[in-house]
C-alpha cells in the first residue's frame, strides 16, 4: 500500500466518524463517534509530526 493511500484511509475513516457522530449527537452512540473521530485525526496529526522530528 503506498504512504498516500495509508494516511489516506484512515483520515476518511476518522473524517466519517466525526460526521455520522454529528447527526447522532442528540445519543450517547454520536457523542462517542465525534469523540473517537476526533482523537483519530489528532493522533493522526501528532503521528506524523513525530514521525518528521530527526532522531
Amino acid at each position: 500500500m503506498s504512504p498516500f493511500l495509508s494516511l489516506f484511509l484512515p483520515v476518511c475513516v476518522f473524517l466519517l466518524l466525526l460526521t455520522l457522530g454529528f447527526g447522532m449527537r442528540e445519543r450517547n452512540v454520536g457523542v462517542l463517534m465525534m469523540w473517537l473521530g476526533t482523537l483519530g485525526i489528532f493522533g493522526l496529526t501528532c503521528w506524523k509530526i513525530l514521525e518528521k522530528l530527526p532522531t
